[in-house]
């Protein structure tokens, strides 16, 4: 039996090339484990992209910290998510994703990630929180105009709710 998996998740190699043998069960066995994985992180990943999702009828300036947020948490998670020093691009990808969830077409979003990160990540860095907030803060007022100024006193519940998630 061959089988061909060029299908990878952050480290994690699906499968390999070449005849199987006697280790079919035990490679399939690993293929499914690992679908079943990358299902469930996307499932997290909508649920994140629902919670972090400006309000349709949110004022610029609010959209604009609502981006802004949503690119820090999403940047984070993507650094968390095992893809090790391809962090970077699944870092993008997933930003990209959730901007079409908001109603942006595929070119559009990639331009403004593209715009807001700017080569500023790199592979097999950890980047500061800081170049991580500036990058969100470019998203947001590239797609907004506005700044993402908060009093953040206001929105302390929403901010801790998605810090815990």
């Amino acid at each position: 039996m061959e089988l061909v998996l060029p299908v990878r998740r952050g480290h994690r190699q699906l499968g390999h090339r070449g005849d199987l043998g006697d280790h079919a069960d035990e490679t399939a066995a690993r293929v499914v484990t690992a679908l079943l994985e990358w299902r469930a992180w996307l499932e997290r990943l909508a649920q994140r992209f629902a919670e972090l999702a400006p309000p349709p009828d949110a004022s610029p300036g609010d959209r604009s910290w609502h981006l802004e947020r949503a690119c820090v948490r999403l940047v984070t998670l993507a650094l968390d998510s095992g893809a090790e020093g391809g962090w970077h691009g699944q870092a993008a990808l997933v930003l990209r994703w959730f901007l079409t969830t908001t109603g942006m077409d595929q070119a559009e979003a990639g331009q403004a990630v593209e715009a807001a990160i700017g080569g500023r990540f790199e592979s097999w860095v950890t980047p500061a929180h800081t170049l991580i907030e500036s990058v969100g803060e470019d998203l947001a007022v590239g797609l907004t105009g506005r700044a993402p100024y908060r009093d953040h006193r206001e929105w302390s519940a929403v901010e801790e709710f998605h810090d815990r998630h």
